[in-house]
């Protein structure tokens, strides 16, 4: 029967009851919820129209608590499960009982007492994170060129202003002291940054920090700002320190680009004087080095000459003891060999009174004769007479007994 249907008796047809506005029969809630339950699970315990009175009785009573049980048991499963939780490759998780630490977890799936008794917090240990101090790439910009002078101008240990800026990476080296040790673990480390970046920059000359002294002033400004988060137990790990730029105020930029050019042109001209000096140097002790060998290699030849002479004067002399006249005879026809051998040797034709060229350049004439110059010519030119004067020795002695030699 329809529920509105005309000479009805206007009954809900979802709970059979004829008034309406009544309040609602808790029993029969129960009932309904424990029907429900209990199709889930297979149970049969709701039984047709054949049941007996005394088993409707007993159900009735012991029905409700049943499925309270059964709905506190599912409320306990889904709770505990609910305590899984899965940490990506690269995190940590920090688990907290209450708000007090309990464990970190790695990578893979874990389990914790689920909300409220414990939570966790997944940390990134391997994300790349990074700070600025003096600009800002994106965002809130105060400047221009995205410069915050508040941050970027510093004073130096001679008195003069700078602008710098400077670019800090790091990355969480202890999840838990991260998470607790810190309240703003971003916002300290741009206050240490900064504090440190001042004392460095303030320890430093201008001209230092602009020109030769950039590599050496990162390097300090890094080991400072780990020391001062490792002294908070930060948990965090600074991996670098870029100084994007360091320069003079705008005001005065332009005489300062004339001081670094000039800068550059002397170190220019010295680094040209180095290489011609390095050219000329090395050139300069070889040359002196090889006089010094060809002065040592006379110096020997010399000395290894004498050597040799009063040697073979001492033979000579022990000869000339044993044969004198012999001896005498041929030292001077070896000294007559060896002079005339360097001297130009004159033929005359005695009968005639004619003079030929040297014999040395006859000699010479023929070995540049043409090849059509027939050998019968050669030999048909009669050689002249050549008449050899032999000048014999005068050995003479004086009175202390030594020989001497002349000629007549």
């Amino acid at each position: 029967m329809s529920w509105n249907k005309p000479g009805g008796d206007d009954k809900d047809p979802w709970s059979d009851r004829e008034d309406q506005n009544a309040p609602p029969d808790l029993d029969e809630a129960i009932r309904s919820l424990q029907k429900k339950i209990a199709s889930i699970f297979g149970s049969n315990n709701g039984g047709e129209g054949g049941d007996s009175n005394n088993g409707d009785s007993n159900n009735s009573s012991t029905d409700p608590v049943k499925s309270l049980g059964i709905l506190a048991a599912g409320a306990v499963v889904l709770w505990a499960a609910s305590g899984f939780y899965i940490v990506d490759e690269g995190n940590h998780g920090v688990e907290t009982r209450f708000g007090k630490y309990v464990a970190t977890t790695q990578a893979g799936l874990n389990w914790h007492f689920p909300a409220p008794i414990e939570q966790v917090d997944i940390v990134n240990v391997k994300k790349q994170q990074f700070i600025e101090i003096g600009y800002r790439s994106a965002g809130d910009r105060q400047s221009a060129d995205g410069g915050i002078p508040k941050e970027a101008l510093m004073l130096t240990q001679d008195e003069n202003i700078i602008d710098v800026r400077l670019a800090v990476q790091y990355q969480v080296k202890d999840a838990k002291q991260f998470s607790f040790n810190l309240v703003d673990p971003a916002g300290t480390l741009i206050q240490v940054t900064e504090s440190a970046e001042r004392g460095v920059i303030g320890s430093n000359k201008m001209d230092f920090v602009l020109t030769e002294g950039r590599s050496e002033i990162v390097s300090q400004i890094k080991q400072e700002i780990q020391t001062v988060m490792d002294s908070y137990q930060s948990g965090i790990q600074i991996t670098s320190v870029n100084l994007q730029d360091a320069q003079p105020p705008e005001q005065v930029q332009s005489a300062f680009e004339d001081a670094i050019k000039a800068r550059e042109d002397k170190q220019r001209l010295i680094n040209e004087a180095e290489a011609y000096s390095n050219d000329v140097v090395p050139k300069a002790r070889g040359a002196a080095a090889r006089k010094i060998q060809e002065a040592e290699g006379y110096k020997e030849q010399v000395i290894a000459q004498a050597t040799g002479e009063v040697s073979r004067f001492s033979q000579l002399l022990s000869e000339y003891k044993k044969a004198p006249d012999v001896t005498r005879q041929r030292m001077y026809v070896e000294s007559m060999e060896s002079i005339l051998s360097k001297s130009n040797t004159v033929m005359v034709d005695v009968k005639s009174n004619n003079l030929f060229l040297p014999l040395d350049k006859m000699i010479q004439k023929a070995a540049t004769t043409p090849e059509n110059e027939t050998a019968e010519t050669a030999i048909a030119t009669p050689p002249p007479v050549v008449e050899k004067k032999v000048v014999e020795p005068i050995v003479r002695t004086s009175s202390r007994g030594r020989e001497e030699r002349g000629r007549e």
